[in-house]
């Protein structure tokens, strides 16, 4: 029994290690740099971006709020790219056969991002579908959106267009 117990405290008291070393997410910090596989073929990087406000939407197949969302940001995305804005759908889905499909039916122009080892969400501290992180021009975390419901859009909006304004 002890053989078991002393591992098991072990691995808990590991595992408590590793998430208080992990800085929050929050406001006003940089937010965490990743490259991920797009939908087109080629890796993307945050870094890459940088010079634009970029909007990070973490997403799932399965998601039933994800896929009532989705064709809103592909609406903010088409409405303000011209305007210096970004919009990054990144898939939480080990298994990227499902976001393939369901995109086949309600296709975005902005690219979709596969995080296959849940490292990027793990990240951003993504616990739930959907979520939102916004950026600033210079890659701080402004805004941080934890779930959807009809009508967030607009607060996404009122957040772009302050961001513009800067």
């Amino acid at each position: 029994m002890k053989r078991i117990v002393l591992p098991l405290c072990f691995l808990v008291m590991s595992a408590a290690t590793l998430a208080a070393s992990v800085d929050p997410l929050r406001t006003g910090a940089s937010a965490p740099t990743f490259a991920l596989q797009s939908n087109s073929g080629k890796p993307v990087a945050l870094a890459d971006l940088k010079g634009q406000i970029v909007l990070v939407n973490f997403w799932a197949s399965w998601c039933g709020p994800c896929r009532k969302e989705m064709p809103i940001l592909e609406q903010l995305n088409r409405q303000y790219r011209a305007k210096g804005v970004t919009l990054v759908g990144v898939n939480v889905e080990p298994d990227t056969a499902a976001a393939v499909d369901w995109l086949k039916a309600t296709p975005v122009s902005f690219p979709i991002l596969f995080d296959v080892d849940s490292k990027v969400s793990k990240l951003y501290q993504v616990e739930g579908m959907p979520n939102t992180v916004i950026l600033d021009r210079t890659g701080k975390v402004r805004y941080i959106h934890r779930g959807y419901s009809a009508g967030a859009e607009n607060e996404y909006l009122d957040q772009i267009r302050a961001l513009i304004r800067e």
